[in-house]
Parts: C-alpha cells; sequence; structure tokens
C-alpha cells in the first residue's frame, strides 16, 4: 500500500474550524530528528488544512516549558481547541498521516491531560503572538 493511502480529501475538511496543529518536538543534534524532517514537511504538503510546526526543545525551552522530551520525534496534535495526542511517533510520513487521519474521525475525543493542552497553548500562544 502507497502512502497515497493516507492523503487527505482536502475538499472534505476545507471548511473545517478551527484549523488542526500537528507540532514536531525536536532537536537539532538530533540524527533522527533532521532525517525525519523531510517527511514531516512531505505531511505538510499533503495536509495544507492544518498548521504545521517545528520545534526545537532546545532553542525554544520556554515554549517547551517542563516538558522533558526523552524519544524522538515527539508530537503534539490539537484540534484547534484540544489536544489530541502527544508522544513519539515512528519517524515516517504514513505514519503521521495514518494517525491525522484516525484523529480526525474519531467519534469520541479522548481526554489528554494537562501537560499536553498546557504545551498546545503555549506553543499556540508563541506562534499567534
Amino acid at each position: 500500500m502507497g502512502s497515497e493511502a493516507f492523503l487527505p480529501d482536502v475538499a472534505s475538511h476545507a471548511s473545517a474550524t478551527p484549523q488542526w496543529w500537528v507540532v514536531c518536538l525536536c532537536a537539532q543534534w538530533c540524527g533522527v530528528c533532521r532525517e525525519y524532517r523531510q517527511a514531516f514537511d512531505q505531511t505538510a504538503r499533503a495536509w495544507p488544512q492544518m498548521r504545521f510546526e517545528w520545534v526545537d526543545v532546545e532553542d525554544e525551552e520556554e515554549v517547551v516549558g517542563d516538558l522533558d522530551v526523552e524519544t524522538f520525534p515527539t508530537v503534539l496534535i490539537a484540534d484547534g481547541r484540544a489536544a489530541r495526542f502527544l508522544g513519539p511517533l515512528l519517524p515516517q510520513a504514513t505514519v503521521l498521516g495514518r494517525m491525522l487521519q484516525s484523529l480526525q474521525q474519531a467519534s469520541q475525543v479522548a481526554t489528554m491531560d494537562s501537560t499536553a493542552q498546557d504545551l498546545f497553548e503555549r506553543i499556540r500562544s508563541s506562534r499567534q503572538g
């Protein structure tokens, strides 16, 4: 199965509000992160209705706060209002695409802990301010 199976139907999501956020928490020194950047950017192009952000955990310590990122890449996904996922992800575009598709189609929203929500709010504030 090719990666095309996990590309969104842009027309069906174009009017969705508020905008979803996909944030990759990485570090410049991390080789896996550097390699993943291309796949992350590819996914961003495939999902233009979502906002993709790359956060270097060392360059943006004030945004990351007390969160201790131990596994790279770690991804935060929010539906525009609430954090829906925070955790490590295999560094492949298809894995992220499946995750996005699954979260958008979920009929029930899992409650995230305050750590994920607080992180999302700090990132959103830093990017819109």
